[in-house]
């Protein structure tokens, strides 16, 4: 799904196993015969969608997922096996996350070495377990449903106060460039823009960003965010209404490779920006995000100041980087894409109404709800 950690370089090897090699990788590190494999949408990792035999008690397949971590990722073994444990933690917690399946060796992760002939690529693999339902990006998004992502999203960073692991560190992660403390860093690949009007309007929000955001940061709480909540990691499922309307609820949440050490209010911003382009009525999206988000953990002054050159900051990020990354692999350009195709409207209208009208909005709407 989109969102693993997205930067891309010409030192970054995306893997390119084929189905019959991803298939022999199942069975030869974690000892599962695979009954069907196929490929999955991925930003510069590679997955697959793996069947395999249920236990002879009960009848159907298994389903998973293998994750093959690029080049660049991979050598981060630290920061992928906390990434891991952290998927565990919240399972255990409740949350609804894919388990790690281990190997026969019983480790969460296994390094592959593949020869090309010229050099040797080494790539992390990862089995997770299936997670069923549908994108939010493919159901009608409804103020109940944009209230309740908003609320998860809380109550993982909440309760990722508890974590524990000795490599926590690793979450430190310092120039990742969709930390969003890191928006300044965009002017290494603005240019991908041309000089147009799109670069004008990142050009404005880099220059509010660093006078505005850079010097607060102290001021925020900090915490782990999962840090891509958008419409393809945040799976739904039905929940029939009383009134007979299908309504939907959150049924899992995938891809915490953009994890990383940062504040409550980064992983609201974030959360908002993706809900906006899932949502007929962008703007006021975002309140109802922002409504969940404070049953949980209401902001402070500092934060409510933030939010709006935060989510500015974040579609600012995705813009760029895909511009970016399509120069680099254009024969993705249509999957790398997907955000750009609306992102740059919704950018605009969000500049155009301007934060006082656009916080009234927000802030509002979130009152509503503490009035009702």
């Amino acid at each position: 799904m989109p969102g693993p950690e997205h930067q891309q370089s010409q030192t970054l090897t995306k893997p390119a196993f084929s189905e019959p090699q991803a298939s022999a990788l199942v069975e030869s590190m974690f000892g599962l015969k695979v009954t069907k494999i196929q490929p999955l949408p991925s930003y510069d990792d590679q997955n697959f969608h793996v069947h395999v035999p249920r236990a002879p008690s009960t009848t159907g397949l298994s389903e998973y997922v293998l994750k093959v971590n690029n080049s660049d990722s991979s050598k981060n073994s630290d920061l992928v096996e906390v990434q891991s444990h952290v998927m565990m933690f919240l399972k255990a917690e409740g949350f609804p996350i894919a388990t790690v399946h281990p190997t026969k060796g019983g480790n969460l992760t296994s390094l592959m070495s593949i020869d090309s002939g010229s050099d040797t690529q080494s790539y992390l693999v990862r089995l997770f377990t299936y997670l069923p339902g549908r994108p939010i990006a493919q159901v009608p998004v409804t103020p109940k449903l944009l209230y309740e992502v908003g609320k998860l999203a809380a109550r993982m960073d909440k309760t990722l106060e508890k974590f524990h692991h000795p490599k926590i560190s690793s979450l430190h992660r310092g120039d990742f460039i969709w930390n969003l403390r890191n928006v300044p860093l965009l002017e290494k690949y603005t240019y991908a823009l041309g000089q147009t009007k799109n670069r004008e309007m990142i050009d404005q929000v880099l220059k509010q960003f660093k006078n505005e955001i850079v010097p607060k940061l102290s001021c925020f709480r900090e915490c782990i965010n999962h840090g891509d909540l958008n419409g393809y990691n945040i799976l739904v499922e039905p929940s029939s209404e009383a009134s007979g309307d299908t309504e939907y609820r959150v049924s899992g949440v995938l891809d915490f490779e953009d994890m990383s050490q940062g504040y409550y209010v980064f992983e609201l911003a974030i959360t908002i920006m993706y809900m906006m382009i899932e949502s007929k009525d962008s703007l006021a999206a975002g309140g109802h995000v922002l409504a969940g988000f404070q049953s949980v953990i209401p902001l402070t002054a500092e934060e409510r100041k933030a939010l709006f050159l935060l989510v500015s900051g974040r579609f600012s990020q995705s813009l760029v980087m895909s511009a970016y990354t399509c120069q680099l692999y254009p024969e993705n350009k249509d999957y790398l894409m997907i955000t750009a195709k609306t992102g740059w409207k919704h950018l605009q209208r969000l500049l155009d109404t301007g934060q006082k009208a656009v916080e009234e909005i927000w802030f509002e709407t979130a009152k509503s709800y503490t009035q009702q």
